[in-house]
């Protein structure tokens, strides 16, 4: 085998030293918004526990080319994509700051080449089907999410699958960064953390010895599992004739979570926050995933688990947490069976939001109609906080606490007491907190576009908003499945991609609405089925409102009609919230927009038990 090289590298002196080139027989990019999300929340953990302390992202394997340092990634690829995509956020978002001509050098620089030519070149360049061309044009738009997606659009360059994978991950970590770094001094202590602290491995060696690594590392695993302390910790309180045992039990806990790419750390996490009361000397009751092996050894944390006493009683709860970890999210609830209201709630914390496993974990013990009652509260509680781009720091604490309570409840016999005891948690907990973030959300909700958060939620947002139209014109007061208007298409009314006309039009027709603004803005959205969006087209309003009459959505439907029966009839109450509209410009799009805030009040609040 070839000479093998390692070198420490920060991501600093890693972009600095090195060109990465990720080669067309390697995997295309395949990572969406939960394991960008994940990586990012890693890290911020990391500046939270102490900002000298670093963080190892593992190794990446590369083999050297012809020309001085560049490399060809054969393992490590969707990190150090994932990272490249970080610095040309953080290039974008340190303008008129002296960091941001630091981070340009780490995009791309010059160098000479064998044949002694000035080449420019960006510092990661991936070679797959238009990779390169899309990576490029986003270097050089150097924009916001919603400027980057139009200017790769407006160049013509196909972007699908990978593609689309990339444009989408540069857009969550722009978003992230925003929301958790809000103020230039955050930004730049996040960035000197970033540069300097986080930190990997880098293995050289030639092509072929590097694929012959990547795939023993791949057969036989590296370094210990991250719960293999723990089961280590186990085998010392069973009797060596029970090792058998101990080690089949223990595959229920890990095989499942491998199966679903499930973190084990983030599990054990959860676990101990959803079961047990957490001291520590913080005072925050949360347990970071670099102290679970000493929280376990702690004296009286060993005593509350009572695994010296009972390690399979502890490793079988372990197991049941895993259970309905993973059914969770797999959208089912705590029966393991679908359930509308665990879908719902799936569908508004995608892969990125998972810290309200901590709740629900606790609450999974709550008879069946409890539960599901619990979880349309929860899923309410967390619109208010996701939608205002809360950092999840502010609810871990609270949500740790939290779930001490909902064990209690949980554990309660009286079946009215309970109900009570659930009632008043929610209205405690819950209702109070949202009380208090309500104006923040309506002014969250004023600015919102399709490009304030992931597709994902601009379409649950509005699958909510006409599912509760529909049902309060059908006189429907239990909620089906949200699958019928998810699947629906996220239509523009005036029109994404309009023609030369249609923009003249509106702008002399609208000389102080920016048309690029206003086709984005939440009033200007709605859902549409496929067919009839395809023949509605790029079209005029006017040419578009017979297709939306025939719409089975009638918060789309009503925008250009309202069907009038009766007097207090449920439709005739739904339509004193709606308005149609003969025209749509400017005027139009702002008073649905307004509109639909207000439906947002009536859509995600809390309810009491039923008797």
């Amino acid at each position: 085998m070839a000479r093998i090289e390692n070198y420490r590298f920060s991501i600093d002196e890693a972009f600095r030293e090195c060109f990465y080139i990720v080669p067309d027989y390697q995997r295309e990019y395949v990572w969406t918004d939960k394991e960008v999300y994940q990586l990012l929340e890693d890290i911020n953990e990391q500046i939270d526990a102490g900002g000298t302390r670093e963080y190892f992202i593992g190794t990446i394997l590369v083999a050297p080319t012809s020309q001085k340092n560049h490399f060809e990634v054969i393992d490590g690829q969707q990190r150090l994509t994932t990272f490249f995509l970080l610095l040309c956020a953080l290039h974008h978002l340190f303008r008129g700051e002296p960091q941001r001509a630091t981070i340009g050098g780490l995009i791309s620089t010059s160098y000479t080449d064998n044949a002694g030519e000035a080449r420019t070149s960006l510092k990661l360049e991936p070679r797959y089907e238009n990779a390169g061309e899309v990576m490029a044009k986003l270097v050089e738009l150097d924009a916001d999410p919603q400027g980057v997606r139009a200017g790769i659009q407006a160049s013509g360059i196909a972007s699908f699958g990978s593609l689309e994978n990339l444009i989408g991950a540069y857009g969550t970590i722009y978003r992230y960064l925003k929301d958790n770094y809000p103020d230039l001094a955050q930004l730049k202590s996040y960035w000197g953390y970033l540069a300097n602290n986080v930190v990997f491995i880098q293995i050289s060696t030639d092509v072929s010895s590097a694929l012959k690594i990547f795939e023993t590392i791949n057969e036989r695993g590296v370094g210990l599992n991250p719960m293999d302390l723990l089961k280590n910790l186990l085998f010392t309180r069973v009797r060596h004739t029970e090792f058998t045992q101990l080690k089949d039990e223990w595959k229920k806990i890990t095989k499942p979570l491998e199966r679903s790419k499930e973190k084990p750390l983030r599990f054990l996490r959860y676990f101990l926050m959803a079961n047990y009361s957490i001291k520590n000397d913080r005072n925050d009751a949360v347990v970071r995933e670099d102290e679970i092996y000493d929280w376990f050894t702690n004296k009286k944390n060993a005593a509350l688990c009572n695994y010296a006493e009972k390690p399979f009683e502890f490793v079988r709860k372990v197991t049941r947490n895993v259970e309905h970890y993973l059914a969770f999210s797999n959208g089912l609830g705590n029966d393991n069976k679908p359930s509308i209201a665990m879908d719902s709630l799936k569908r508004l914390a995608g892969g990125a939001f998972s810290l309200h496993y901590v709740m629900l974990l606790a609450a999974a013990n709550l008879p069946k109609p409890l539960f599901d009652h619990f979880v349309a509260q929860l899923e309410s509680f967390l619109f208010y906080y996701i939608f205002t781009k809360t950092p999840t720091k502010d609810l871990e604490r609270n949500f740790s606490l939290w779930a001490d309570e909902l064990r209690e409840i949980a554990g309660e016999k009286d079946p009215l007491l309970q109900k009570i005891k659930l009632d008043t948690f929610v209205a405690e907990r819950f209702e109070k907190s949202m009380a208090a973030k309500s104006q923040e959300l309506a002014d969250a909700l004023r600015r919102f576009t399709l490009y304030s958060m992931q597709q994902y939620r601009t379409r649950y947002l509005l699958a909510r908003l006409s599912q509760h139209v529909e049902m309060a014109f059908s006189g429907v007061n239990i909620r089906g499945s949200l699958e019928p208007f998810a699947k629906l298409e996220i239509e523009h009314i005036l029109p994404d991609r309009p023609n030369a006309a249609l923009r003249d039009s509106w702008t002399n027709e609208n000389p102080a609405a920016d048309y690029d603004d206003f086709k984005s803005r939440l009033g200007n959205l709605t859902l549409l089925e496929k067919p009839i969006n395809i023949v509605a087209g790029n079209d005029f309003y006017a040419g578009k409102r017979e297709e939306y009459r025939k719409s089975g959505c009638y918060l789309t439907r009503s925008l250009v009609g309202l069907t009038e029966v009766g007097q207090n009839t449920s439709i005739s109450r739904i339509n004193t919230k709606l308005e149609a509209f003969e025209i749509w410009n400017a005027a139009s799009i702002e008073k649905r927009h307004a509109l639909l805030i207000s439906l947002v009040k009536d859509v995600w609040r809390t309810t009491t038990i039923s008797p």
